[in-house]
């Protein structure tokens, strides 16, 4: 596996620590997305398998309709148990990011993530930015010990949805053999991808109603970014929630011309801000949705904009980086 000698140091170490604990709590990023669900759910049942006489609990408060099928979170943890309790954080680059703010109560913190690394607040901290997903490196840390750790068709299911989200069904940056050969180890459990990708990709009317507006409404810069600004009001008429809203960004992900493509969702809440999701082809986009208060992978990130006056300096500063970039490699499309 691509992780090495030190790959499997600090896999080792992760283990280690986990074997120390009675009680193991899983936390996530708000705004979940299936890796962080994925991981989170399939972590859980690993542990679960592998430790019965630990406790391994997953509660959170924000809900996915999209992920549901992946099953309910733990009920309420009550409040003496973070404090002897292990803290796994997986796919969660920055600390305010969390969605459970109580993983700062826990006696000791494991960050499990693979975005560029920005904030080490685990004691301990496995991170590797060049993976496709972290659930790609779950189901590795699994296969890395399959004496201890106990894989089931239920884990893998839930590790196999968040590499097929994350990685784009298999097609983004960061894919590799081993993500491809850790995935045909989940297959060999007996997953239904018949069912989980009708779960995954399925869409009523009311969303193809909305993909047509979203091509009838998006915009180019000078230089090919494409855009559409949604506003809240369309969004909410087509019956949709802000996570079916988002993805609007992978609607505009084929346009030829285009190399970076941004989804701009105004998410009604009192400080007026609008949600950005970016992605992009052959360029790095993170720093651009660093200077827009947030980040990401290189060629998916996420930022926020305030005003109107800071949406027209993103839409801005994302034209002037595909100029950049276009002046050095004209061969891209």
């Amino acid at each position: 596996m691509r992780s090495g000698t030190d790959g499997m140091h600090i896999k080792e170490k992760v283990l280690a620590k986990i074997r120390e604990y009675d009680t193991v709590l899983l936390f996530r990023h708000q705004r979940m997305d299936g890796d962080c669900v994925g991981a989170a759910k399939g972590l859980q049942q690993i542990l679960r398998l592998s430790y019965p006489e630990k406790k391994v609990i997953l509660h959170d408060w924000q809900r996915s309709n999209y992920l549901a099928f992946m099953g309910p979170d733990d009920g309420d943890v009550p409040a003496e148990t973070y404090k002897t309790a292990l803290a796994v954080v997986l796919d969660t680059a920055t600390r305010d990011r969390i969605s459970n703010p109580h993983w700062q109560e826990c006696r000791e913190v494991i960050k499990i993530d693979h975005h560029i690394e920005t904030d080490p607040y685990g004691d301990l901290n496995w991170v590797e930015p060049e993976r496709s997903s972290v659930c790609e490196m779950v189901a590795e840390f699994a296969a890395s010990f399959p004496e201890e750790l106990k894989l089931d068709k239920r884990a893998a299911e839930c590790l196999y949805a968040g590499m097929v989200t994350d990685s784009g069904r298999f097609r983004y940056p960061g894919v590799t053999g081993d993500t491809l050969r850790l995935a045909a180890g989940l297959l060999d459990t007996g997953i239904d991808t018949e069912t989980l990708y009708a779960n995954l990709y399925l869409r009523d009317r009311n969303m193809f109603r909305y993909e047509s507006w979203v091509y009838e409404n998006m915009r180019l810069t000078e230089h090919g970014a494409a855009y559409v600004h949604v506003p809240l009001a369309v969004w909410q008429g087509f019956g949709l929630d802000f996570e079916a809203a988002s993805d609007a960004v992978g609607f505009l992900d084929s346009v030829r011309g285009s190399i970076l493509f941004m989804a701009l969702i105004e998410t009604g809440l009192p400080d007026r801000s609008v949600r950005v999701r970016l992605r992009s082809r052959f360029m790095a986009v993170d720093r651009l949705a660093a200077a827009f208060h947030d980040g990401g992978h290189a060629n998916a990130s996420g930022g926020t904009v305030y005003s109107e006056a800071e949406e027209a300096a993103l839409l801005a500063a994302a034209d002037d980086l595909i100029r950049g970039c276009r002046r050095d490699h004209p061969e891209w499309m």
